[in-house]
């Protein structure tokens, strides 16, 4: 009993070493712009030598994380001043109108922001744009700052990127088409059309833009406002359904859909609009789903799906509550089979089954970062495995006891999860990225000192330690209670 009680203390004590060397790498993370705190760079280290490296600005996409670990401190101020920041360099020109910056950095007295003319393949993120809302709905909704949401460069702001996102096009469907490069896979993996990543953000951007758009017209009714809040809704609507119909699939989904028939013609016929034949179908998914085991695909393009599992849309989807319960568990049990693909030795894959040798010269212009089994191309990136920890969290809370063998197993798995980082971060000097089958490497050009590797232990540590129950705060959730305690939505 001795002997366990002191390896127990032991253990406890290295994880509280580890921890407290994450925050003070966070804290000097932290970059100030016009005498306050406005977030993180991307990496505490870049190469000094040779032509300038970008981790040492502030990305949008890399301070959701760190946003988030923020709010969960009560640092709201910090969050609140990189929100405007951003909405100050929203872009107001007639090409890019409505979009946010990828980046930004303090040059002088000057701010510098990126909208993907500096950027390799010079492509805008599109994923930064749609960050943005959500960000700043989770921010009132935490801190209770409703004057934020009621400020009218914010509702402006708002406007804009409805602007943007919601607008006619020659596509009839209610997706987001994008260029390949455009989110977090930013490097050529033939990823354009409508990336799973993409479509779910922009389900959760819409959400929260009706929450924040509700807030103001329950206190200052707006005709436009309404009639657009009315449209986000349908669009809402109408992009969930798609989803679902289009992009989830099952071993019994993807039987029926190997046998429909082709070439299909008229306003009657329905069961094939994508033209897709059964050779596209890979063999890998029949063990891949088993018999209970379900996902949302990375695409759906005419002729051309993308049956690879993307790990971030995927656990969003939980998050936003995008697919059903009994959908989240399907998807539970699929990462359980999977287990050793997905997870390996550094939890988690970005993406699964990475493209082989002739796929990746062909579809990523042989970009040697995305070489198989490096980067995106079937890299293990640890930053992604708190947002599947939260869903995880997230559903024992909102579906108490639905199959509680099955969720004590992902509970297992997380703890597993969070060992194999407890040990492996610190000793890999908190990677961006690792490589090879199993995980094991460090990625051929990972930064070291990643804030997002930082952050993403943090918030897993924080989840599974120090309070449970704050994994309401990454769901897009009514409790915010307008005036009169009518509920939002």
């Amino acid at each position: 009993m001795a002997a366990g009680e002191s390896r127990t203390r032991d253990l406890h004590s290295r994880e509280e070493s580890v921890v407290a060397s994450a925050r003070g790498h966070f804290e000097r993370t932290l970059v100030q712009v016009r005498g306050a705190v406005v977030g993180s760079v991307a990496a505490m280290e870049h190469p000094s030598s040779g032509e300038a490296a970008n981790y040492g600005e502030v990305f949008l996409r890399d301070n959701v994380p760190v946003m988030f670990h923020l709010l969960l401190e009560g640092r709201f101020a910090i969050v609140r001043h990189f929100l405007a920041v951003c909405l100050e360099l929203q872009s107001r020109s007639d090409q890019t109108r409505g979009i946010f910056p990828t980046s930004f950095v303090e040059q002088g007295e000057d701010l510098i922001a990126d909208y993907g003319q500096r950027s390799i393949g010079r492509i805008s993120s599109v994923d930064a744009s749609l960050w943005w809302p959500v960000l700043c709905w989770l921010y009132v909704r935490r801190s209770g700052d409703r004057a934020f949401a009621l400020d009218t460069a914010v509702q402006e702001g708002v406007q804009r990127l409805l602007d943007l996102v919601l607008h006619p096009s020659f596509e009839g469907t209610p997706v987001l088409f994008v260029p390949d490069c455009a989110f977090m896979i930013d490097r050529p993996m033939d990823v354009w059309g409508a990336p799973l990543e993409v479509e779910v953000l922009l389900f959760g951007s819409l959400r929260s833009c009706c929450h924040l758009m509700d807030l103001a017209q329950w206190d200052r009714p707006c005709g436009l406002r309404q009639k657009r809040l009315e449209r986000s809704h349908r669009w809402l609507r109408d992009l969930r359904a798609y989803l679902l119909k289009n992009y989830w699939v099952t071993s019994k989904t993807v039987q029926v859909l190997r046998r429909r028939p082709t070439e299909q013609y008229g306003d009657d016929q329905h069961v094939n609009a994508f033209n897709v034949q059964a050779q596209v179908v890979p063999a890998w998914l029949q063990a891949w789903l088993e018999d209970r085991g379900g996902y949302l695909i990375g695409n759906m393009r005419t002729g051309r799906p993308d049956f690879r599992f993307y790990s971030l849309g995927n656990a969003l989807a939980c998050l936003f509550g995008l697919i059903t319960a009994p959908q989240q568990r399907a998807l539970f049990r699929l990462v359980l089979r999977n287990r050793q693909d997905l997870i390996a030795e550094m939890p988690l894959r970005i993406c699964h089954p990475p493209l082989d040798a002739e796929e990746w010269k062909e579809k990523t212009g042989s970009d040697p970062k995305n070489w198989t089994w490096c980067y995106h191309n079937g890299g293990h990136w640890p930053s992604l495995l708190w947002y599947l920890g939260s869903a995880v969290l997230l559903h024992e809370r909102r579906h108490p006891g639905s199959d509680s063998a099955l969720m004590e197993q992902m509970r297992q798995l997380l703890e597993d999860c969070y060992a194999l980082q407890l040990t492996q971060l610190p000793r890999q000097r908190w990677a961006e990225y690792f490589d090879g089958p199993t995980g094991t490497w460090v990625g051929q050009q990972a930064r070291t000192y990643q804030t997002w590797t930082l952050v993403g232990f943090l918030l897993l540590h924080h989840l599974l330690r120090i309070e449970p129950k704050d994994v309401e705060l990454f769901a897009i959730d009514p409790l915010l209670p307008p005036p009169g305690g009518r509920t939002v939505l």
